[in-house]
């Protein structure tokens, strides 16, 4: 114990004290430190995620659109490609809402240690950005919001997707007894489903498409704003991964052979309803690619997502990429003009924040 004066006023440091800070601070549970308290770190890949999340901020208005509009305007592009950008903005409008309402109100205030706050604060911030970049596509293209609105009602499928997610965030609020298994559970199962199956699967059906647009060089913009999205989401994905381990490890009772059957069963509904979605709304053949190559692409991505969990995969024996060259596209450290116009002066060049072959 050591003390820090200066005249009459003095603090006294107590390393037994600190210590019993960091051994306090839990996923859930924890006790809340007097003042801020996010030193001493406890959960220090979050921080990490935290400032990566940071050195990665992009704009909207940064990334042109002027090649695009004049695609959007001529015979380049045909009815079923402006489809497939309409389905993208219309449905990621409403997903990208739907994750940080879930962020903010369900998992922020459900958390107990500061630097999980602080991060997800930041998660709940980069999901306006993504909502901010929808807008900015709408209007710079022209498209009705009406016309991308009506889709959550028109078509059952998107409907569905909603239904699914959304139902499992109504059911958790902040006052839940946290100390009871079924409520750990619960929020478990939360983390899992927006973390692994809705952010980790279910969005990477569009993203394939647009960025399969994006490969023709059509879309150039909203093509790089997705590519932008999507290195976000990579780090979304690892946020929620990493928090659903810890809070496993400090509350093992949740672990049980039955939970872990009900994630596999979770992801399962997950990719069915994906794979409806695709059959129902996304003309893949339109952009050169395989439906069932594509449905393929959606089994490895969750397979993966079950795996990193601990959990086994869906497809007995695994499967394979069909879609090397998606992976490559998703690689945005590989390019040279990283970041068009203003962008660079706030992109650290030490923290690029590639995606992953992992997170394909």
């Amino acid at each position: 114990m050591t003390t820090t004066q200066l005249a009459d006023a003095s603090i006294t440091l107590n390393s037994d004290a600190a210590e019993q800070i960091i051994a306090s601070k839990r996923v859930i549970n924890g006790t809340t430190p007097t003042g801020f308290g996010l030193a001493p770190l406890k959960y220090k890949w979050a921080y990490e995620i935290y400032k990566n999340m940071r050195a990665n901020h992009w704009e909207p208005e940064d990334i042109t659109m002027q090649k695009d509009v004049e695609q959007w305007r001529s015979d380049e592009v045909s009815d079923v490609e402006r489809w497939i950008i309409k389905m993208g903005i219309g449905y990621f409008s409403a997903a990208e809402g739907i994750v940080g309402d879930n962020v903010i109100h369900v998992i922020r205030e459900l958390v107990s240690a500061p630097e999980l706050n602080l991060v997800f604060r930041r998660h709940g911030h980069e999901e306006n950005i993504h909502a901010d970049s929808l807008v900015y596509m709408v209007s710079s293209l022209g498209i009705n919001p009406h016309e991308c609105e009506a889709m959550l009602e028109d078509i059952p499928t998107i409907k569905d997707k909603t239904n699914f997610v959304v139902s499992n965030s109504r059911g958790l609020r902040r006052d839940m007894d946290m100390t009871k298994l079924e409520n750990k559970q619960a929020l478990a199962r939360n983390i899992f489903m927006f973390g692994q199956v809705m952010e980790g699967t279910q969005f990477y059906g569009l993203f394939g498409m647009i960025l399969s647009l994006y490969r023709q060089n059509k879309f150039p913009g909203i093509g790089q704003m997705f590519r932008y999205t999507l290195r976000d989401e990579s780090n979304h994905i690892e946020l929620l991964r990493n928090l659903l381990m810890d809070l496993i490890d400090e509350n093992p009772e949740i672990w049980t052979a039955e939970f872990q059957e009900d994630l596999r069963a979770t992801m399962a509904e997950g990719i069915r309803l994906e794979k409806a979605f695709i059959r129902d709304c996304l003309p893949v053949a339109a952009v050169g690619l395989n439906m069932a190559e594509f449905e393929q692409y959606i089994d490895f991505i969750a397979d993966r997502r079950l795996t990193s969990c601990g959990l086994a995969p869906l497809v007995e024996g695994g499967t394979s990429n069909p879609f090397p060259w998606l992976a490559e596209m998703m690689d945005i450290k590989k390019e040279q003009n990283f970041f068009e116009g203003r962008v660079t002066e706030y992109q650290k060049a030490s923290a690029l924040g590639e995606i992953d072959d992992d997170d394909l």
